[in-house]
């Protein structure tokens, strides 16, 4: 059973997959409680599956860019539990799960994250290969820069706030929003991701896995 993990944002995630379908999973918003809300909310999802944390064969975790604590945090139960019970342990790209929840498209996909301050993170895929790949480095920008170099059409997906919504509607002939619902980053696409990661046994060491951060605290 892989356990996945999400805490880069508000929006924090957890699942549950036994390598051939999500066997439980929880997304909630978080008004910066993770230390708090995350370990509770485990335990109470490993006892309705009837799961203990030694009952794991591997866990997945994002790994950024993110919040700092929010990283830190979910970074840190991940660890814990991979260097307790010898369990492999795999750090995803938070803007890869995003970009996981959205199916095939001919054109390009802008995956966003909060970052506070009027900033976000946006990263840019494309179809190839049957998976969405990046393309290009993510970056930490705003809503104003980020459409002013915006030359194809393109697809717009994640943590997107009023601000970008209004903005992405004024240029609705080269801006595509996908439904809040369709852009939710959920810890099942985490875990689908990690099961990848597992079957080609691309396994991060515990002891130096670190957490991505396009800025400095």
């Amino acid at each position: 059973m892989l356990l996945a993990i999400d805490t880069a944002t508000r929006t924090l995630s957890l699942a549950l997959h036994d390598g051939e379908q999500i066997a439980a999973e929880l997304t909630w918003k978080s008004a910066n409680y993770h230390t708090v809300e995350l370990a509770a909310s485990l335990a109470a999802m490993l006892g309705r599956a009837d799961i203990t944390p030694a009952d794991l064969t591997a866990v997945a975790v994002a790994l950024g860019p993110g919040s700092f604590t929010g990283l830190r945090v979910g970074l840190a139960l991940a660890k814990g539990l991979a260097l307790a019970n010898n369990t492999p342990l795999a750090g995803v790209p938070t803007l890869n799960i995003v970009a996981a929840s959205i199916g095939p498209e001919d054109v390009p996909l802008c995956a966003v994250l909060q970052a506070g301050r009027g900033r976000i993170c946006a990263g840019r895929y494309r179809w190839r290969g049957g998976e969405w790949r990046r393309d290009g480095k993510a970056v930490v920008t705003t809503w104003e820069k980020l459409l002013a170099d915006l030359d194809d059409a393109t697809l717009f997906a994640g943590e997107i706030d009023a601000t970008g919504v209004k903005l992405l509607r004024r240029r609705r002939s080269k801006a595509y929003l996908l439904s809040p619902a369709a852009g939710l980053r959920r810890a099942g696409f985490l875990a689908e991701l990690g099961w990848e990661r597992v079957k080609r046994d691309r396994m991060d060491d515990p002891a130096t896995l670190a957490p991505i951060y396009l800025h400095t605290p």
